[in-house]
């Protein structure tokens, strides 16, 4: 139960829930963030490593995966009153593939995968208000706002338990199309340089190229060459942060369009003749159905405007 405070907050009574097939497999963390919304994450944390959160009445860590019939307690947690927030708009987008278990999407440029960081809203939460009926749609990976392409959303908790365990051993063939600056002169190129994030003097999140990150693998294929730019197939065999775009930077190649490490006047001068996003394309995944194992694989095309400025490059405008 919940009720007012004298200090406009929220107080919570002790809970003690009892884990049913829907959560089963899910980590510990991650069900309480889901149970405990408002509740800072250091709070629930603490909580856990001060033996406040017990499962089956034993201490455990924060990464226990739930197993079905575990008796969680949750004790009182104290929040801040929540603004009120407008629920998203319902949005559905053009979907690759379906079925009871899973939804591949091709999720458009410019819009994030979900809401935080200044942004209300994204494509998990529109795809909530669109499918009410659905009791559970779960990010299962995610693109960079500014990628557009193949995002896979699990419609069961057992399926996303399985595509996170993919996810993690890199089990996914994961193929990218993207259109860099300069003359790529290698057919076939292994990318494997340690990647490292860090924060700008702005806050702002990067990666660089760093002997003290982690292990990072990118296999860049050479499709089509122009004048001044190249197009390529990047396959990731590690999935990092900003792993890509990156990578390429590192090898003199950055994607056009890029905002972070690409080339800034010529992002501008793109940008003024209509083309308003990064080339970075989620274009196909192969990978093994989380409930049966078979290999599925699903495609899906360059977007129009990407279309549109290869064939400008083609025809020597650019």
């Amino acid at each position: 139960m919940c009720k007012q405070s004298s200090s406009d907050t929220i107080s919570f009574s002790v809970r003690m829930l009892e884990i049913d097939s829907g959560s089963a497999g899910q980590r510990l963390d991650n069900f309480l963030i889901r149970q405990c919304k408002g509740v800072p994450k250091s709070h629930l944390y603490r909580a856990v490593r001060s033996g406040q959160v017990r499962v089956n009445r034993g201490r455990v860590s924060v990464d226990y995966r739930l197993a079905l019939g575990d008796l969680v307690r949750v004790p009182p947690m104290r929040v801040a009153q929540a603004e009120v927030k407008l629920p998203a708009p319902k949005a559905e987008f053009p979907v690759v593939y379906e079925d009871e278990a899973i939804l591949v999407i091709n999720k458009p440029s410019g819009v994030a995968v979900h809401g935080g960081s200044g942004v209300s809203f994204g494509v998990i939460e529109q795809l909530r208000s669109a499918r009410p009926q659905q009791k559970f749609l779960e990010l299962a990976h995610r693109l960079d706002r500014e990628t557009s392409g193949l995002l896979i959303v699990a419609k069961k908790r057992t399926a996303l338990v399985a595509l996170h365990d993919m996810f993690r051993q890199d089990r996914a063939k994961k193929h990218y199309q993207a259109l860099v600056t300069g003359k790529v002169e290698s057919k076939v190129q292994h990318i494997k340089k340690p990647l490292l994030r860090y924060l700008t003097a702005e806050g702002e999140r990067r990666v660089r190229v760093d002997p003290q990150g982690r292990y990072a693998h990118t296999i860049v294929t050479c499709l089509q060459r122009f004048r001044a730019y190249t197009l390529v197939d990047a396959e990731i065999i590690t999935g990092r942060t900003h792993q890509i775009r990156v990578h390429l930077h590192s090898i003199g190649h950055s994607i056009v369009g890029d905002d972070k490490y690409g080339d800034d006047a010529l992002r501008e001068r793109l940008r003024r003749q209509g083309f308003k996003r990064m080339f970075l394309h989620a274009y196909r995944l192969r990978f093994p159905h989380p409930i049966t194992g078979e290999w599925l694989s699903v495609e899906a095309e360059l977007p129009e405007d990407c279309q549109l400025l290869l064939k400008r490059i083609e025809a020597d405008e650019l």
